[in-house]
């Protein structure tokens, strides 16, 4: 598997199937927008779909974005190394720690984001935490010391670092708090997420009210029991106003759970994200996350030395659009869509709701799929 990301300077033309029509498309470029398409005599080719976007990626390819001290040309090299996966575009995320660190963290990518050649695959900041409930179950693998109600003021020293940057926040709606800062976040242009949460439906009503438009890893961050019917998690999935993010790995989400999320979400409100920590793309083994150790094991799974619980996703996006298939029965035209227009549309990415019309972001990724597998060519990522 290669990838060989292009800066589209001026015009190019790119070629590719159609994957929801089948024809082959001429697609026409410039100034970084799809400027035409055109139907053009079939041809064995790959399929060309928008440039993936991954919403949640704290590290990738052994580098970890929640150390402030990751090396700015290391996080150039792991974005090359996700864009072999088909991910064009992608917000780091960095998760609960303390302030400093945390501060630390953002100010360290957004000095990456500045300087990198391939910065601007950066399209922002996910923060997720420390805002979110300190119960053991819904906190994840998150630190418990670092956990605290969330703040107006410390968000904003988090902006500061991340030099304007956050766009996207995961906090639970449990605080008390949490309403009156989600207003304020959603008024300056922040998507507000829920998750890592113990909260009731009616927090989750008021959250949503306030502006929240998301949940994180859906059926993650979750006690291991939870009442039949009345639970955040089916409170959530029935809230047709929510997108929601799914780590689809087979691992943090049993394949018939995945099926039943997707169908609830539908084709348009399902987002396929990784979750991904820094040991995705490597050989099995231990890895040293910020104040936590976590082995990635043989079978794929990321987890705590200490409790075995899962510590994010070793997940890259192309297994993951294989797997919306494989689970769910998807056609491959709507696992890709959870991939690139669904969450440019829950970030309300004017020039990535799209799925390949004149107007949109000339980002693609390029794939071959035989017998299930897919298999990414090229990644296409506009040099803005």
């Amino acid at each position: 598997m290669s990838s060989r990301p292009a800066a589209v300077a001026g015009s190019e033309t790119v070629r590719g199937i159609h994957p929801g029509t089948g024809e082959t498309l001429a697609i026409s470029t410039s100034g970084g927008r799809i400027s035409a398409l055109e139907a053009v005599p079939g041809e064995a080719g790959p399929f060309v779909s928008p440039g993936w976007v991954d919403l949640q990626v704290n590290g990738f390819a052994g580098v970890d974005y929640n150390d402030p001290s990751t090396p700015a040309d290391e996080i150039a090299r792991s974005i090359e190394v996700q864009r072999s996966t088909g991910v064009a575009r992608f917000y780091p995320t960095v998760i609960t720690g303390s302030g400093q660190g945390m501060r630390g963290s953002l100010r360290n990518l957004a000095l990456a984001r500045r300087t990198i050649s391939n910065g601007s695959a950066m399209l922002g900041f996910h923060v997720e935490g420390p805002w979110i409930s300190p119960d053991d179950g819904p906190r994840g693998a998150h630190p418990q010391q670092h956990v605290r109600p969330p703040s107006i003021e410390e968000f904003a020293r988090f902006q500061d670092a991340a030099d304007g940057g956050i766009r996207i926040v995961t906090l639970s709606p449990e605080h008390d708090e949490a309403p009156r800062v989600i207003e304020h976040m959603v008024a300056n242009d922040v998507v507000v997420s829920i998750g890592h949460t113990n909260a009731t439906s009616a927090q989750i009503a008021d959250a949503v009210c306030a502006g929240a438009t998301m949940s994180t890893h859906l059926g993650n961050g979750a006690h291991a029991r939870v009442p039949r019917h009345d639970n955040y998690i089916v409170h959530q999935m029935a809230d047709d106003r929510l997108y929601a993010g799914l780590i689809i790995d087979g691992i943090h989400l049993p394949p018939p759970f995945a099926k039943v999320a997707l169908r609830a979400k539908g084709p348009h409100r399902s987002i396929l994200v990784t979750d991904a920590v820094a040991p995705a793309h490597c050989e099995p083994g231990i890895y040293q996350l910020g104040e936590q150790q976590v082995e990635l094991l043989p079978s794929s799974r990321v987890e705590l030395t200490t409790s075995r619980r899962l510590a994010g996703s070793a997940l890259s996006m192309d297994r993951g659009v294989e797997n919306a298939m494989r689970f769910a029965g998807m056609t491959l035209h709507e696992a890709t869509r959870l991939a690139c227009s669904n969450p440019g549309a829950a970030m309300g990415l004017a020039q990535r709701t799209e799925y390949l019309t004149p107007g949109q972001a000339a980002d693609f990724t390029l794939f071959r799929l035989e017998e299930g597998n897919l298999e990414v060519i090229r990644t296409i990522a506009v040099a803005d």
